[in-house]
C-alpha cells in the first residue's frame, strides 16, 4: 500500500526548553495528521487521545468518511451510488478487492459463496446444546471462532493468496447461514438449510423464514431492501468493530478469531445495537400516547435522562447520508407491503418537528442510518434481537478488507497503545 503524501509543513511540540518537529502527512483527499510515530522513541514522551478521535491508527485505501460534508465512499465511489446500482456481493468485493467485478467476476464470487454456504454438520450439536435463551449474537460471535478448529489449514499465521482468498469466501458464505441457524435456536424452530438456486441475500431470508412445511415466498421489495441495508452497513471506517477486527488481526490471529472479535465489539448499544434501541424508544413513545411534543421537550431538558435516539452522529456533523437513502426504502418498502406501524408515524413527526427546532439545528441533531432502518427491518420481519446480526452480516466485508489490508502491508505492526498510570505510587507490603 502506498504510503500518504509528505508535506512541507511541519508541526512543532515543545516539550520544556526542547522542541521535536514532527512530519504532517497528506491523504488522498487532502485532510492533515501530524506523524508523532518517532515521538516517544526521541522524547519519552507520549500522548494522551481518549477513545481515539483524533488519533489516525492506519494508512487505508478502503473507505473516505468527511463527516463535516456528509461523504461515505467505498473505494472512492459514494454509498449513495453503489446502494442504488450495485447488489451486496458486488460491494463486498469492491471492498475486499478494491474494483467492481466485472460479469464473469461477479459470477465467479457468487459462486463460491454458493458452494461454501453449508457448514459442518458437526456444528449443528453446538447449536443444539445452547440455550434458546442464548442472545443471536452471542451464538453467532461463538460460532465464527469455532471455525477456526474446523478449518484448521485456514488459521495459520502466515497464507498466501489462495489461503486467503478461501477463507473470505468460507466466512463470507458462512456467515448468513451461521446467522440464520443462530435465529431459528433462539425461536425454538428446526434450522432450515440454504439451497444453491438463490442467491446470497435471498438465501439468507429463506434461511431466516422458512419452515419444513412452508418455504418462504421471496418479495423482490423486500430482497432489494434487505440487500440496501446490508451495503448502507458494510463499511465505515476506522470504527470501534472496525479498529478492534485490526488491533486482534495485528497479533497474526487468523481471520475467524479477529472477526468473532469485532462481532462482540459490534454488539455494544452504543455502536451496533443503536437501531434496536431507536425502536425501542418508539414502541414506548407510542404505547405513552404519541405525544411528540412531549418527547421534544424532555429531549431537551438538560435535567431530563431522556436520550432520543437515532439522532446525531459522532462522525457526521451536517447530514448522514445513509439516513436519506434508508427513509426512502422505508417509505417504499411499507406502501408495498402495506403496513401500517405506529412507529413509523412517530418517527417521521419526530424528525419533522426536531428539524425546525432551533435546538437540534444549532446542535446539528438529525436523524441518522439507525433512526429509519430499524423500523425496514421491523417491516420484513426480523425481530429486535438479530438487529445487530443483521449489521454484522452487512459489515462483514469491510472487516474482512481491513483485516486483509493490514495483513499486506509491509509495515503494519502489531497494536500496542499506551497508557498514563494515574493508579498508587510504590507501594510496599507492611
Amino acid at each position: 500500500m502506498s504510503s500518504a503524501k509528505q508535506s512541507t509543513d511541519m508541526a512543532e511540540i515543545r516539550i520544556g526548553d526542547k522542541i521535536f518537529s514532527c512530519p504532517i502527512i497528506k491523504g488522498i483527499e487532502n485532510e492533515k495528521a501530524i506523524d508523532i510515530s518517532e515521538l516517544r522513541d526521541k522524547t519519552g514522551v507520549v500522548t494522551y487521545d481518549d477513545g481515539y478521535a483524533n488519533t489516525a491508527s492506519c494508512l487505508s485505501r478502503i473507505t473516505y468518511v468527511d463527516g463535516e460534508k456528509g461523504i461515505l465512499r467505498y473505494r472512492g465511489i459514494p454509498v449513495e451510488e453503489l446502494a442504488t446500482k450495485c447488489r451486496f456481493i458486488e460491494v463486498a468485493y469492491l471492498l475486499i478487492f478494491g474494483h467492481l467485478p466485472t460479469v464473469q467476476e461477479r459470477n465467479d464470487f457468487s459462486q463460491l459463496l454458493t458452494s461454501n454456504c453449508m457448514i459442518h454438520d458437526n456444528m449443528v450439536k453446538f447449536f443444539d446444546n445452547l440455550p434458546s435463551s442464548s442472545h443471536p449474537m452471542a451464538t453467532l460471535s461463538a460460532m465464527v471462532v469455532t471455525l477456526t478448529a474446523y478449518y484448521p489449514e485456514l488459521a495459520k499465521p502466515e497464507m498466501g493468496v489462495g489461503e486467503t482468498n478461501k477463507i473470505i469466501a468460507e466466512l463470507l458464505a458462512k456467515i448468513r447461514t451461521l446467522a440464520a441457524y443462530s435465529y431459528k435456536k433462539s425461536i425454538g424452530e428446526p434450522i432450515i438449510y440454504p439451497k444453491r438456486k438463490y442467491r446470497y441475500v435471498e438465501n439468507f431470508l429463506h434461511m431466516m423464514f422458512s419452515t419444513p412445511v412452508d418455504e418462504y415466498v421471496l418479495d423482490k421489495e423486500v430482497v432489494g431492501a434487505m440487500e440496501k441495508i446490508l451495503i448502507l452497513h458494510a463499511d465505515h471506517e476506522q470504527n470501534c468493530s472496525t479498529s478492534t477486527v485490526r488491533l486482534v488481526g495485528s497479533s497474526k490471529a487468523n481471520l475467524f478469531a479477529s472477526i468473532s472479535a469485532g462481532i462482540c465489539a459490534l454488539w455494544g448499544p452504543l455502536h451496533g445495537g443503536a437501531n434496536q434501541a431507536v425502536i425501542e424508544m418508539l414502541e414506548a413513545i407510542v404505547r405513552d400516547g404519541g405525544d411528540v411534543n412531549k418527547v421534544i421537550a424532555k429531549a431537551k431538558d438538560k435535567n431530563n435522562p431522556f436520550r432520543l435516539m437515532g439522532f446525531g452522529h459522532r462522525i457526521y456533523k451536517n447530514f448522514d447520508p445513509r439516513a436519506k437513502v434508508i427513509k426512502e426504502i422505508c417509505d417504499k418498502l411499507l406502501a408495498k407491503l402495506g403496513i401500517h406501524d405506529p412507529c413509523l408515524e412517530v418517527a417521521k413527526k419526530i424528525e419533522e418537528a426536531a428539524l425546525k427546532d432551533d435546538f437540534f439545528i444549532q446542535r446539528k441533531l438529525y436523524p441518522n442510518v439507525d433512526f429509519y432502518s430499524g423500523i425496514v427491518l421491523r417491516a420484513i420481519g426480523i425481530p429486535t434481537n438479530m438487529f445487530t446480526v443483521i449489521f454484522a452480516i452487512g459489515r462483514l466485508p469491510g472487516w474482512i478488507a481491513h483485516w486483509k489490508e493490514q495483513c499486506e502491508s509491509p509495515k503494519a505492526k502489531i497494536g500496542r497503545p499506551r497508557q498514563i498510570y494515574v493508579g498508587s505510587s510504590l507501594t510496599h507490603i507492611t
